[in-house]
């Protein structure tokens, strides 16, 4: 049996073997593509902006706001460059409530169930929505099923690579052809268009979720640098801020004294493209962090975090991407590649695209499959049976 042989058959058994679950991937994954976009959206619809609005809210009369809506535990503040954005306040990591910039009300969230949705598609993606035990179990499938995916790609290219580069018969994999003579003749035909043209965003999005999956994999980025794997600290591919995993018990309890609009003007001036600024809520005495953004969230080189001293609103120090160890810049944009957020708008079209490409690639490759292993014993059993009736 000639390698080309083995290569084709282990493509497909495991094509067989995690199709559906890859096609499971494909579908809440091309869901999640404009996540961030889509809550931004419905957020500013919770703020009725009216034409008399006035000046908004100091960062300190906000940071007051918070701690009375978290009950002192309010952890941060996000501030947006779009006047009809409501202010986000967060307890911990996941608890959001939206705040009106101009006069400090709590605003109805109209995102509340768009949130619950992503969140919902989102745990499906990552473990089929399971918990306890069951979890661990589905994350391994899902796991397993990308891993088996890097191999699909890996072996179709294989088979893809032409023994003679001729442009003719480069060319009948690159485009839809038109008149073919049967169902099996376009599925053929589809999983190569499909397959060449999503290769390599699907290779990135896929090689990604692999880090993810496996201490293992995530162990070899650090290493391919020489560095070791930091203590979890937060969200994969973003630096915590200050004090966000406990409450901010407050000395005074006069957030005034801390000076935090006089920080906030001070980061808006030395970054002007900002985006969007998560305030810390610090303790009585430690340094304010921010962390700036200039780009759409998911842009780990659009980030900067600048801390301040809490009693001058001098700054201590400003650190982006380009200050982070080799291997650290490499797994942040590892976890933002996955969703092609780290190439922007674009980025994320680009992934939303291919993981739509990958249902049809799965479909495709399943019914080849079918055509090849099952019809012909179906065929040969309807034989069969003739022959015995007659």
């Amino acid at each position: 049996m000639s390698i080309r042989r083995v290569f084709f058959w282990a493509h497909l058994v495991a094509g067989v073997a995690a199709g559906l679950v890859i096609v499971f991937l494909s579908v809440t994954g091309a869901l999640l593509t404009y996540e961030r976009q889509i809550i931004a959206w419905a957020e500013k619809g919770s703020l009725a902006l009216p034409a008399e609005a006035g000046a908004p809210l100091s960062a300190d009369a906000l940071a007051t706001v918070a701690e009375q809506i978290g009950k002192g535990a309010a952890t941060s503040l996000v501030l947006r460059d779009d006047p009809a954005a409501p202010v986000t306040v967060r307890t911990g990591r996941s608890n959001t409530t939206l705040v009106d910039p101009y006069s400090g009300v709590v605003l109805e969230d109209g995102a509340a169930g768009v949130r619950a949705f992503f969140d919902y598609v989102t745990r499906l993606h990552r473990w089929f929505a399971m918990e306890g035990v069951a979890r661990e179990t589905a994350a391994a499938i899902t796991g397993a099923a990308n891993l088996v995916f890097l191999f699909i790609l890996g072996s179709g290219i294989v088979l893809w690579w032409p023994k003679k580069w001729k442009w003719r018969l480069v060319r009948m994999n690159l485009v839809f052809r038109r008149g073919l003579p049967n169902a099996k003749a376009r599925d053929y035909n589809w999983h190569h268009v499909f397959g060449i043209w999503a290769l390599i965003p699907l290779i990135v999005v896929v090689a990604t979720a692999v880090v993810f999956s496996y201490p293992w994999a995530n162990r070899a980025v650090y290493a391919a640098f020489g560095e070791e794997v930091p203590a979890r600290s937060g969200p994969p591919g973003a630096a915590p801020l200050a004090n966000q995993s406990q409450g901010n018990a407050r000395m005074d309890g006069d957030p005034a004294g801390q000076q935090l609009q006089a920080i906030v003007d001070d980061a808006k001036l030395r970054l002007p493209e900002w985006r969007s600024i998560t305030l810390s809520l610090p303790d009585a005495a430690a340094p304010v962090e921010l962390r700036v953004d200039s780009g759409t969230g998911g842009q780990p080189t659009r980030q900067t975090t600048l801390t301040y001293a809490a009693d001058n609103a001098q700054l201590v120090s400003e650190r982006g991407f380009v200050d982070e160890s080799p291997a650290t810049r490499a797994r942040m944009l590892i976890r933002f590649l996955h969703t092609g957020e780290a190439l922007g708008i674009i980025g994320q079209t680009i992934a939303g695209l291919a993981s739509l490409a990958s249902v049809i690639l799965a479909y495709t490759g399943l019914a080849l499959a079918w055509r090849r292993l099952v019809t012909p014993l179906l065929r040969k059993r309807r034989v069969e049976l003739d022959r015995r009736q007659g």
